[in-house]
Order: structure tokens, then sequence, then C-alpha cells
């Protein structure tokens, strides 16, 4: 799964060294969309992406609300801390995540072998 921690631009305030601090738990997922489907959930991995199967079908912006329901219920999170931040129009997309780390998106999206 490729999950992309989100840059930061704050520094310690020195001149001569540049030391990036992570300015919250944000994290960027690649998420794949299967949307028509008959089970709605996190189904794995496909691609290095994380494959999310959707109820709804892809009009009027249908799966991806239902997508960001699907993320923040399964993470744990409100719903205002997921954002599409790529792909709302595509079957591949981008989502950032606020307030949880890599690991726990590990933990409660892959299965454990």
């Amino acid at each position: 799964m490729k999950v992309h921690p989100r840059p930061s631009s704050r520094h310690t305030g020195r001149a001569s060294a540049r030391v990036t601090v992570p300015a919250s738990l944000d994290i960027l997922l690649d998420v794949r969309v299967v949307p028509r489907s008959a089970r709605a959930g996190v189904a794995g991995l496909r691609d290095g992406a994380l494959l999310v199967r959707l109820h709804a079908p892809p009009v009027e912006g249908a799966a991806n609300a239902e997508l960001i329901e699907l993320i923040a219920e399964t993470l744990g999170v409100p719903r205002r801390q997921v954002t599409i931040v790529a792909g709302e129009r595509s079957r591949l997309k981008r989502v950032r995540v606020d307030g949880v780390t890599i690991d726990e998106v590990k933990a409660r999206c892959l299965p454990t072998s």
C-alpha cells in the first residue's frame, strides 16, 4: 500500500539547519475504487493502492461521498478529516486522512496474515 506522509514546511528556525517537523498526523492514501459493488468495504490491496468497494454508482459524487464515509468509519475519524485531494472523477484517487498514523491505517484496513 502506498502511503505518503504529508510534507511539512515548518522548521526549527535556525538559518543554517533546516529540519522538517511533521505538522500533524496527516497521511495520503492511494485508493482504487470499485463502484456499484454488491458489498461495500475495504477489500485489501490492488496494484499498490487500497482497494475499496462501494455500493454507490459513480454519478453526481455519490461514490465519492460513500468513499469518504466508509474510510472515516473504518479508521474511526470524523468525515471532515477525510478529503479527496486527487482523482475525484477517476477510480484511482488520492485521499488525505487527518489524525491517524500509518500504523493505524495498516492495522484497520489490511487483513492480518
